[in-house]
């Protein structure tokens, strides 16, 4: 006869409850992108998302930024990183700045849609939800590959239903006041309206 080995309830109630924590989304954006969003040659506290975690945190309740941006990131070094950023972070909400580097070195855009792919997958998989912030690239790159880069964008937003900011730097790219001296990164002007043109895709998903 089979014999059963039988829990103190309160043990059982609180192994469940603990397991529902730790699957669980907690009330944190990930963050996990390039130089755009690493405050590249800026102060850390003047990037766009720390203004973000700011801006969470004023919220009630608060929710809070994760910054996982690393300068000189791909999509594929990304897509091996973000397993363990969820594991560990347990976001509920991850927004993907990924593809700039790709795209300036040329990659075959079909690599840089798996490997978005994937991490939007992984991503919902981890029961969260997914913002894409796109990029563009400078026009010497000709129109084909830009609209192809732009179009990975907007086609995996639609096909995998999640939340898209078209290009990262709407409103300051083309101003060189808020430009740094290379033409592709932000000075500290210029982050408060990126954090607005996030702000606007983002928002509706923290509810």
């Amino acid at each position: 006869m089979r014999r059963f080995l039988k829990w103190p309830g309160w043990l059982v109630v609180g192994w469940l409850a603990a397991a529902a924590a730790q699957a669980a989304p907690s009330r944190t954006v990930l963050v996990l992108g390039d130089s755009l969003s690493a405050a590249h040659n800026i102060a850390a506290d003047q990037g766009w998302v720390h203004l973000l975690d700011v801006r969470l945190g004023d919220m009630v309740p608060p929710w809070a930024a994760i910054n996982a941006s690393i300068s000189g990131e791909t999509s594929l070094s990304g897509r091996n990183r973000l397993p363990g950023l969820l594991a560990k972070y347990h976001p509920g909400v991850v927004a993907i700045e990924l593809g700039a580097n790709d795209g300036l070195q040329g990659l075959p855009l079909d690599e840089l849609r798996a490997n978005l792919a994937a991490m939007v997958d992984a991503a919902q998989a981890a029961k969260a939800k997914v913002l894409l912030l796109g990029i563009e690239l400078p026009v010497n790159y000709g129109p084909q590959y830009r609209d192809g880069l732009r179009a990975v964008y907007a086609d995996l937003a639609r096909q995998k239903h999640v939340a898209l900011v078209p290009f990262l730097l709407e409103g300051v790219a083309l101003e060189p006041q808020l430009m740094q001296d290379d033409g592709m990164h932000p000075r500290a002007a210029g982050e408060p309206i990126v954090l607005e043109t996030v702000w606007k895709a983002l928002r509706s998903l923290l509810q």
